[in-house]
């Protein structure tokens, strides 16, 4: 069954899994360069698109810090935001909850303030204009110390009436949860709560660690929990959000083809897993994208698709009133 693109669109989303650094699209990537007289290491758009093509993880995140150096004031991650949230809202997003990472800012001598100022000023936009809420989550490398991310925490605090969350993202082989507990620590007890990449190209260990050391209460990516059959059980009752990525996967070499993802598989064990774009612009997709592509590899049918609009909902940070909106929403749609 091919279902349109239209009935996708139609299907109140949340973005959870988002790394606004990840939406930054050739074309800005340039425009950006030219601003700051910063010569990057392609010949154009066409030639840096080129480079989309990654062998792992760490070949995408080699590239991705790269792009990252063209990001130096306010407007531009006002700019960078801008143009992701104008996307979503075309695809059906209400709701994002946007990561950042922050120390790859500030080890180029970014602030945090600046980040957040120009994030905030894109993001009051959409909601004023278009009505999207949103939340705001930093994200501390892994491949990093955890004084590191400690240090970090500590500049973030301040700002931290803005933040819903704390999280961990970058090189995860190599680099297990427990590496960040006191981290994470810190951050509930100035009531931030956690969610954290693991079992993407790491295994299901980490995502146990992830949620016994760092107590996070959703876990970003998680597809291989498959391989073992008594965390599918935990995920399954206590209700543990997975932010599934497939294009990304696909992309980074954790599965081969769309039809061989085990997304559907997941949900139809009863996991709360959702779709995501990741980083969009690397891996040749947003939301709608990710939800075709699934729709169409793994022949997903109209109501496992409003499964997937529903858990993205349910999942997010949203108060409970607004969660029962969006529900209701997708309940009327069911019945259009």
């Amino acid at each position: 069954m091919k279902i349109s693109s239209d009935f996708i669109r139609a299907l109140p989303k949340a973005e959870l899994h988002l790394h606004i650094e990840g939406t930054l699209e050739p074309e800005l990537a340039f425009q950006l360069a030219t601003k700051h007289g910063i010569r990057l290491p392609h010949a154009g758009v066409a030639d840096l698109r080129r480079a989309y093509q990654f062998a792992d993880l760490q070949s995408f995140l080699d590239l991705y810090y790269a792009c990252c150096d063209v990001l130096r004031d306010q407007d531009d991650f006002r700019a960078l935001a801008q143009a992701y949230l104008a996307r979503a809202h075309a695809q059906g997003v209400v709701h994002v909850e946007i990561f950042f990472d922050p120390q790859t800012h500030t080890a180029r001598g970014v602030s945090i303030d600046t980040v957040l100022k120009g994030l905030r000023r894109a993001l009051d936009e959409a909601e004023r204009d278009r009505g999207t809420t949103w939340r705001l989550i930093p994200c501390f490398l892994r491949h990093l110390s955890a004084s590191d991310a400690m240090s970090t925490l500590e500049q973030l605090l301040p700002h931290k009436r803005l933040l819903a969350a704390v999280g961990l993202d970058s090189s995860e082989s190599g680099h297990p949860p427990a590496k960040f507990r006191e981290v994470f620590a810190r951050a509930r007890s100035e009531g931030l709560p956690g969610v954290a990449h693991a079992g993407e190209e790491g295994p299901p260990a980490y995502i146990r660690e992830a949620l016994d050391v760092l107590q996070v209460v959703r876990i970003d990516h998680g597809v291989r929990c498959q391989e073992d059959e008594q965390l599918m059980e935990r995920l399954v009752r206590e209700r543990i959000p997975l932010t599934v990525c497939p294009l990304s996967n696909i992309k980074l070499r954790v599965f081969d083809t769309l039809a061989s993802h085990n997304l559907k598989r997941l949900l139809e064990r009863g996991l709360c897993v959702t779709v995501n774009s990741d980083d969009p612009a690397y891996f040749g997709g947003y939301v709608l994208e990710n939800y075709l592509g699934v729709q169409q590899a793994l022949a997903m049918s109209p109501e496992q698709l409003k499964a997937l609009a529903r858990n993205s909902i349910v999942a997010s940070f949203l108060a409970p009133a607004a969660k029962r909106r969006w529900l209701d929403a997708i309940d009327v749609l069911d019945r259009a």
